[in-house]
Parts: C-alpha cells; structure tokens; sequence
C-alpha cells in the first residue's frame, strides 16, 4: 500500500499542497501566495488562472521536497475557500471574469432586491443561510447580469458556474462536479435533499445546465491529470467543514473554530437540520459516501488574519505576518482601543452589511502597538460573540475550544481567546486540519482509513491555554466591546 495522501489547500490568501503520513503527520508542505485584487471599494477578486498555476506549483513543489512522485500518492483530498463563484467556458477554460471572492459586498443592491419580499430570512427554511453579500447565488446573479453574453452561454451550457473546488477539480479530472459541503454554501441547495432546488433557481433565476453535479464529501470522483496523473481524487469538502473532520468533531456538541483569513467556528449537530434564531448559519458538516448527511452550526466572522495581512500591506506596521505577536506584546494591554474590522460588513451573528471598520478609543498615548493589540484582540471578541450565540442555539456551553488555522500559533492571541471566553482553547498537534480533513475524506473513500473512529485517534492536544482574566475585567473589556460595535453599525447608506 501507497503510504501517502495529498491535499490541495486552496485557500482566499493561498494555494498549499500537503502530503501527510498515515498518522495524520505532514510529510512536506508548499505554498503560494496569489493576488488580492480590489477593483473598487468593497470588491475583492483572485486570478483564478493564477490560482491553478500556484496549485499546480506547490503540488510539483511539496513532492520534490518529499522526494516523492505521484504514484506514492494513494489519494488526493481537495479542499477550499467557500463561496468565491466563477464562470468559465466549458470549451477553452478560460474564466469569463475573475472570479468574486466571499467577502466581496458588490451584490448588496441584490441583497436588498431579493429582501424586498419575504426578508433577508426567507430561505432559511430550505437552505439554512440569510440573503447575504456572503454567497454564491447572488455573486452568480451579478455575473450573469453584468458579462455580455454570460446567461445564453449558461442556457445552453457553454459556460460553467463554480466555487474553487469545481474549478480545480475540472482542471485536474474534467469532470464539473462540487462536494454538498460547498454546495450548501451556494444558497442554490436544499440542505434536506441535498440537490439543487427548482424553486430557488426560478427565483435567482440560474439556469441548471451551468450548475456543476453535487456529490458527497468523499469518493473516487475520477483520476487525476497531470501533475497528479493517474491518482485518484476522493475527497473534496469546503474548508470549514474539511477542519471539522481534520479536529475530528465526530459527535453532537463538538466544535472547533478556524483562525484564517476569515474566523468560523462550526459546531457538529448530528443528523438533522436545526434552524439558527440568534444570527447562526446552519450548513451540512460533511456527507461520508453513502453514509448519512451531518449538519453543522456556523458562525462566519469576515475578518481575523486578513486583519493582520491589512496592517501589513496597507499600513506597513508589520514586514510579516508572524511580527504582529511581538509588536502586540510590547504593551501590557491594548491602551483602551478597539477594533471593529467590519471591512465587509458584520457577519454572524450580526449579518449588517452596513457596518464598516472603525478604530475606537484612540488617544495621544495610543501607539501601532495598541492597535496591532486591540486588531489581534478583535478576533477573539468576534469569537466570543459567536459562542454566545451558538450556546443560546444549541442550549450546550462551551466546555473547551479546540482551534486551528494559522493565527492558532500566536500564543498572545490564543491565551485572550481563553480569557475572554472563560473557557480553555485547546491547539491540536497538526493546525494545518483544513489540508487533514480533505486528507481524511480522500483517504476514507479508498482504504487509507478504515473509519472515523480510527481517525478520532490520530487526534492529540499539543497546547492547552486556561483562563485567567478576573470577571469583573473581562465583563469591563466586552461592554466596551459591544459599544464599539454599535459604532460601527449602519455606517453606509
């Protein structure tokens, strides 16, 4: 037997490839970076033909460092960021326009034409998720809209719509197909069937033979091209739901809470669907071949590393992204300032796409340090805001966190997240779950792993943080908090 798995990691900010052992334990990683591109404010696109050349790229690169070929692959697992929607042309493969990032706000005149009847609430019932900047379906709106052409082309099947797992996945098989993870992230779904639904298709009016097939999270969907020719891909989910298996949040109740360019925390809610009435999204988790669908709670915040990656290039406090602990921790506390990136609106459990970033509490004694202080300490508020709201949901406090992603290695940051929750965050030996999950669903579908109780046992704490922040203080850091919040409510029109 092959003693290997890969998995493609393509991310907002990067593209990774990832080989792991057969104890869950990286064996070589490489990783690009690729272009942010805002054409205009509260726009943001990606290359998605750069995109598949550094994927390309840190495949050829992780196997070179591993010594490795293909065929010391048994699988491969896929997995990306959710809800960034392209068009390509089925014939030559070219894109019809940069693909829409998922934290782009350019449809939020759809979101209000499509709220106009019902509220932003009015599919909820079938798809678990409010009228949003945030998905797929109204990014696709604007596409077919907005590029000549776009909606015969997409009649008549020419032209194919899909996240960046259905982009890399033709690429690498031909084959136009998407997990039910990412597919539940469309707002094109019905989270009962699991199958796209004519009604919401009628109402955003989508024509079905743009639409790539919906397939479970792990099995052989075809074998690779080169430059994983002749390998099998067999696993594909969303990156949220590919660190819920990476964290092995098998049963009801557990959660994790990724830290990347954005911050989800989802919760495993087991086999049936349960509607959110405190801001929360309800999402699939993941479907294991033929084995029952399991859902998940999520709360989405828009904003936690890219804060950091915008200190960096737009304001050059910061030559890398690992300085920002040090420069953090060169204050005691963060001189009474907080900051609320609310760049592209509030998400969960908010959801104001009017709301816009401020920095409050500013004085002639506040230094970058304060703010770079007061920008890691806002991940954790925003946390803490979404674990508030999940207990009220699911009626179940929060024991422990376990976290992953890569602000879960800034031990200033992590050490506030237990403070200010009041309860223990909990770091995984391998933070890199994302790349294991879809490592995991891969390996699942062929062999590699027998089932999810053998996975659960790879899983191993490798630092545990405690709380030790006083009441009354903690309470005094989230009332102030909460009226920064409030500030930055309704800034646009």
């Amino acid at each position: 037997m092959t003693r290997y798995v890969g998995a493609i990691d393509q991310g907002t900010t990067s593209s990774r490839f990832i080989v792991f052992d057969h104890d869950g334990e990286i064996v070589a990683l490489d990783q690009r970076e690729h272009a942010q591109i805002y054409p205009r404010p509260g726009w943001v696109e990606h290359d998605a033909r750069e995109i598949w050349r550094n994927t390309r790229a840190v495949i050829a690169g992780a196997l070179a460092k591993a010594g490795l070929t293909p065929a010391d692959l048994a699988c491969v697992g896929l997995t990306n960021q959710r809800e960034t929607t392209l068009l390509w042309d089925r014939r030559t493969g070219e894109p019809l326009h940069d693909a829409i990032v998922w934290m782009d706000t350019r449809t939020d005149a759809l979101v209000a034409r499509f709220s106009a009847q019902g509220g932003k609430d009015r599919l909820r019932e079938k798809t678990g998720l409010p009228l949003s900047t945030y998905f797929s379906s109204l990014k696709l709106v604007w596409l077919l809209e907005t590029i000549p052409g776009a909606r015969e082309k997409a009649e008549a099947g020419d032209v194919l719509f899909g996240t960046m797992d259905s982009w890399i996945a033709w690429n690498l098989t031909g084959r136009h197909f998407t997990d039910a993870t990412n597919a539940s992230r469309t707002q094109l779904m019905n989270l009962a069937t699991l199958q796209w639904d004519e009604d919401l298709l009628a109402l955003f009016d989508i024509p079905r033979a743009c639409l790539p097939e919906i397939c479970s999270s792990s099995e052989i969907y075809g074998a690779c091209r080169a430059p994983l020719a002749g390998v099998a891909l067999s696993g594909a989910l969303g990156d949220q739901h590919a660190a819920l298996i990476g964290q092995a949040c098998f049963s009801p109740g557990d959660a994790k809470n990724t830290y990347g360019t954005g911050c989800f925390l989802l919760m495993n809610i087991g086999e049936s669907p349960r509607l959110s009435t405190k801001g929360l999204l309800t999402t699939l988790a993941y479907k294991l071949g033929e084995e029952k669908p399991v859902y998940a709670l999520e709360g989405s915040v828009a904003i936690a590393g890219a804060l950091v990656q915008w200190l960096r290039d737009n304001l050059g406090f910061i030559e890398t992204n690992a300085d920002i602990e040090a420069l953090a921790a060169s204050v005691p506390d963060n001189g009474d300032v907080y900051f609320v990136p609310a760049f592209s609106g509030l998400y969960a459990p908010y959801w104001r796409e009017s709301a816009r970033g401020l920095i409050a509490g500013l004085t002639r004694f506040s230094t970058k340090a304060h703010i770079a202080r007061a920008a890691l300490e806002a991940v954790a508020f925003q946390t803490l805001d979404v674990v508030a709201a999940m207990a009220d949901d699911s009626g179940v406090a929060l024991d422990e966190l376990r976290v992953d992603g890569g602000m879960a290695v800034n031990a200033l940051l992590m050490q506030f997240q237990a403070d200010i929750l009041a309860a223990p965050t909990v770091r995984p030996r391998c933070i890199e779950t994302t790349a294991l999950g879809a490592a995991y669903a891969a390996g699942l579908a062929t062999g590699f792993w027998n089932d999810t109780q053998e996975i659960a046992a790879h899983w191993r704490a490798e630092k545990r943080w405690s709380p030790t922040m006083s009441r009354d203080e903690r309470a005094r850091r989230i009332a102030k908090w909460t009226k920064a919040v409030t500030r930055s409510l309704d800034w646009t029109d």
